[in-house]
């Protein structure tokens, strides 16, 4: 295998150590970080501009597999940031079978708390969402154009080593806002990458929600890892009241319970952290948490 993963962030690093190719090649927009992932991957500057994707075709090479992490572009002309420099390249590379494009449960809106499966109508409301629905339609638009496998796995709020509740309630800033009625799925960055590796695996294309089996309310997340760490959970907030940032406001703008049935019988994804409970306790005892 000769991955091609374009954003080697949080997930697509997880990713990457799960699936241990023969060859990786990453990229990235910083030089400090691409010179921190050189173990890694063989890394590369990209940031969608022609000249970076210019300078990227080489490393192209022979590839097999790709892994697509990056936030589309916004505005009027939103979309994918790979595909309008990279498409005729990547096509051209006949030894290509297979593409998962990390996306979000973000696509399908507010369903007022319903439950929502990969049939269910996108009504993305922010722009970010409406750049995402139109990323994923070009990606699946080249795999019926080039015959490769793509699979888009719309994944809910990640979590993992140093990044949840415990890391939040550690430094502070942790805060448990209360707007009745309101769920929110979540996702493991280790069942992601199980993902990854279950769409290669299988030459799956097509929609999947990569997310946790229980959609819960913030608070009790907050609360139950604070009974974890043995310490007091910070105050319950009133969500009408409280001061956020626009964009942390607009999540709570949406409201709905995500199946993941087709990851399990598609895929065959077996999630390891299938709920927020058995994720923290295990986090919790096994130190993975920082």
């Amino acid at each position: 295998m000769k991955l091609m993963a374009f954003g080697l962030g949080y997930s697509a690093k997880a990713a990457l150590r799960r699936l241990s190719p023969d060859e990786a090649v990453g990229t990235t927009r910083s030089a400090a970080k691409a010179t921190g992932m050189s173990t890694l991957a063989e890394m590369h500057l990209f940031d969608g501009s022609p000249e970076a994707a210019e300078a990227l075709r080489p490393a192209l090479a022979g590839v097999t597999h790709v892994l697509v992490s990056i936030a589309p572009a916004e505005g009027q002309d939103g979309g994918d940031r790979v595909l309008p420099v990279l498409a005729e390249a990547l096509a051209a590379e006949k030894s290509l079978v297979s593409v998962a494009y990390l996306s979000t449960v973000g696509v399908y809106g507010d369903h007022d708390g319903a439950w929502v499966d990969e049939t269910s109508e996108c009504r993305p409301r922010s722009a970010r969402s409406l750049a995402r629905v139109k990323a994923e339609n070009e990606w699946l638009a080249f795999g019926e154009t080039t015959g490769a496998f793509v699979a888009v796995l719309r994944l809910s709020g990640i979590y993992g080593p140093g990044r949840n509740g415990f890391v939040n309630l550690a430094e502070g800033s942790a805060r448990r806002l209360v707007k009745p009625g309101q769920v929110f799925n979540r996702i493991h960055v280790e069942d992601i990458a199980a993902a990854v590796e279950r769409t290669f695996a299988t030459g799956s294309s097509g929609l999947f929600n990569i997310t946790d089996d229980e959609p819960a309310p913030p608070q009790d997340v907050v609360s139950y890892a604070a009974k974890l760490m043995g310490v007091e959970p910070p105050p319950e907030q009133d969500f009408a009241t409280a001061d956020l940032s626009p964009m942390a406001r607009s999540f709570y703008g949406e409201n709905k319970r995500v199946a993941n049935g087709k990851s399990k019988s598609e895929l065959g994804l077996a999630y390891a952290y299938p709920d927020y409970r058995t994720a923290f306790a295990r986090m919790w005892a096994e130190g993975t948490w920082r």
